[in-house]
This record gives structure tokens, sequence and C-alpha cells, in this order.
């Protein structure tokens, strides 16, 4: 046995009920892994289908609570689940949640990019129809905005706090 391996303890592979690979690592508040035993955040369930107003509530707590990766796990949901012309909507969401998680982890580009990634598809699917500005009591031109400017202040090497540059989803 090669004495490199002999310290790393050995997991067989994480899975769920039915079989599928799951990582059941904890996860701090951002997402990242922590060691197998840590106290970390509770997870998401994944697959719950809400109403969209819950969705909204329910992302929005996580996010003021500085969880955007959690807050992505609950638009990836609607994405998934939700009806085919609303499913561009949510993933723009997921990736506006998800830029957010990257700058707060510190990762710049990423976190940029994400950002103006989920800004230009939230616009784009608003831009489609009237009554898509506000769905859900959602502003998706300030929610556009507040990316954007927020993509430009992660590029400048400002620190980002999830949490106090959270979103207000419903204006």
């Amino acid at each position: 046995m090669d004495s490199s391996s002999s310290n790393r303890p050995v997991h067989a592979r994480d899975r769920d009920d039915e079989g599928r690979a799951r990582n059941a690592r904890p996860r701090d508040g951002l997402g990242r892994p922590l060691p197998y035993g840590a106290d970390g955040v509770a997870r998401q369930p994944e697959g719950v289908v809400r109403p969209p107003g819950r969705t909204v509530a329910e992302a929005q707590r996580l996010l003021d609570e500085g969880k955007p990766f959690h807050a992505h796990e609950v638009f990836e949901d609607a994405w998934k689940s939700g009806p085919p012309d609303e499913r561009e909507l949510w993933r723009g969401l997921a990736q506006l949640a998800v830029g957010l998680t990257h700058a707060a982890r510190g990762n710049a580009v990423g976190g940029a990019r994400l950002l103006r990634r989920g800004a230009g598809a939230v616009t784009q699917w608003a831009g489609s129809g009237a009554e898509r500005q506000h769905p859900y009591g959602m502003d998706l031109d300030g929610i556009a905005r507040w990316a954007r400017d927020l993509a430009g202040v992660v590029e400048a090497g400002e620190a980002v706090d999830a949490g106090a540059r959270a979103p207000r989803l419903r204006g």
C-alpha cells in the first residue's frame, strides 16, 4: 500500500435512495464542501415543486441569509419543473444566484461572467412581452441592473458579502 493513500479517509461514492450519485459532504453557507463530519448548513432539498410566488419568497429568504448557492437550487427546481415558457426566466435567476455565490467566494471572473449572463437572460425573457416585466411581483429590470452593477464591483476587486449584496427580487 502506498503511504500517500493510507492517510486519506476512504469513502464510497455517496448515493441517494434511488442509487443516483449525490455528494453527502456537508457544505458551508456558500455551498463549499466541508470535510465529512463537519457541521454544515442544511442543504436545500432537490426537486421540490413550488408555486412561483413561493419560489420567489424562498429564494429571497435564502439570499437575505447570505446563502445564494441555496437560492440557486430553489430557482433550479423552478427551472426544471416550471412551464416551458418560464424556464429561461428561472434559469437566468439561477445564474444570478450562482454569480453572487462565485463573487462572495472571491471568484471575480466567474462571478462577473455569471451575473452578466443571468442579467442578459432575464432581460431577454422580459423583453418578449409587456406582461413579462414583473412576473410574480419581481422587478426584472431592477434585478438585471443590480446584477450588472455588482459585476462591475466584483471586477474592481471589491469583496462581496452575499447577504449584504443580495438583490431585492420584488420591487
